[in-house]
């Protein structure tokens, strides 16, 4: 007599169990990629968690748009120099006590080593080589160079860009405006009556 409970059970379900073993593995593997990303709440709304890996990020450097796959956790002073070969911005205190970093964010002074590239997207960026004329030098840059304002120079782009915003924002500064305006910029050379004087020069203009 024939006994129906003797066939294996893979011979009843059309499945086997390596055919299940291996389906039931692709749908696993799968759900990494269709599964929404971890979000966080944050000053009372729902933000997606991005990182540790690389995220594509776009700067605008110099009215230029640059495309970037970065760690979230890399600053902008290292997105400029490392990823964009834009080394006017200097990296000396790292700490955002020194100035030497200075870049302009919305045209307001900023230190690059303390603000994260992905922060940075959507405001336009602007470092010391955007004020150049192809190879002459901005009046400000001309100024520092007349009257003797940098020696070692690792502060003077940060400098020359901080008084930019100085001048922009005060044309005719007051010795109290540049006190305060160039406070967040340290020179160790101890340059500081070149660059009042190149500031002097380009009262006005």
């Amino acid at each position: 007599m024939h006994d129906d409970h003797s066939q294996k059970p893979e011979e009843h379900s059309g499945v086997s169990r390596r055919d299940f073993l291996k389906i039931s593995g692709i749908a696993a593997a799968a759900v990494p990629l269709v599964a929404d990303p971890p979000t966080v709440i944050a000053a009372g709304e729902q933000v997606p968690v991005l990182g540790p890996g690389k995220v594509p990020i776009e700067l605008t450097v110099n009215g230029k748009k640059q495309k970037l796959e970065l760690e979230p956790r890399v600053t902008l002073l290292d997105a400029l120099r490392d990823h964009l070969d834009i080394t006017g911005p200097k990296r000396v205190c790292d700490k955002a006590e020194c100035g030497a970093c200075t870049v302009l964010m919305d045209n307001k002074p900023i230190y690059a080593c303390s603000m994260l590239a992905i922060e940075a997207q959507g405001h336009p960026i602007t470092t010391v080589e955007a004020l150049m004329q192809g190879d002459k030098l901005n009046p400000i840059q001309q100024a520092f160079v007349e009257n003797d304002a940098s020696q070692c120079g690792f502060c003077t782009p940060g400098f020359v860009v901080a008084t930019k915003a100085l001048l922009d924002k005060h044309p005719n500064p007051t010795p109290e405006d540049i006190r305060r305006e160039l406070a967040g910029n340290l020179c160790r050379c101890g340059t500081y009556a070149g660059i009042r004087q190149a500031i002097a020069a380009r009262k006005g203009a």
